[in-house]
């Protein structure tokens, strides 16, 4: 497979996780925590990243969409092991991080306010076992794996064709 296809598969699959996760906000109505957030951030970069990749040529381009999916598999790990309790999540977004304790009676009986709150540390959806974080990251090793063979490709001087 050539460089360039493999810079494109690993955009497309990006824009294919964003796609999923606006799908399961827009029409399933999963709200997302701040760290669901936070994953998306590194595909919204792939796509770009890969029309540099196209324009500049090299390895560079390929390496940093390795990059980023690292980060996006770093974060979607790091999420799965929030939700699992593996370790303490942000407190601004977890049950037992107080992430509740600043605001007032008022506040916490407002309908409106109570439906804005989606905590880190609950799996809101699953199959199979792992969540949404979890399909995430391993998404986004195998995008990284992806990006990486691009790069070698470039290194090794095969046709960008």
């Amino acid at each position: 497979m050539t460089r360039n296809r493999l810079i494109l598969i690993a955009a497309a699959g990006s824009v294919a996780v964003l796609l999923g996760a606006f799908v399961f906000q827009y029409v399933f109505g999963y709200a997302p925590c701040a760290l669901c957030l936070w994953q998306r951030w590194p595909h919204a970069l792939a796509p770009l990243i890969a029309v540099l990749a196209f324009l500049l040529g090299g390895r560079l381009m390929p390496m940093a969409g390795a990059g980023t999916m690292t980060v996006s598999t770093g974060l979607g790990v790091y999420h799965t092991g929030v939700e699992r309790a593996w370790w303490p999540g942000p407190a601004s977004c977890t049950s037992s991080g107080g992430g509740l304790g600043g605001l007032s009676g008022d506040e916490l009986l407002n309908l409106d306010a109570a439906s804005a709150v989606v905590l880190c540390d609950e799996v809101a959806w699953s199959l199979f076992g792992l969540s949404m974080a979890s399909y995430n990251a391993l998404g986004s090793a195998v995008l990284a794996a992806l990006w990486v063979l691009a790069a070698v490709k470039s290194r090794q001087g095969f046709s960008a064709a």
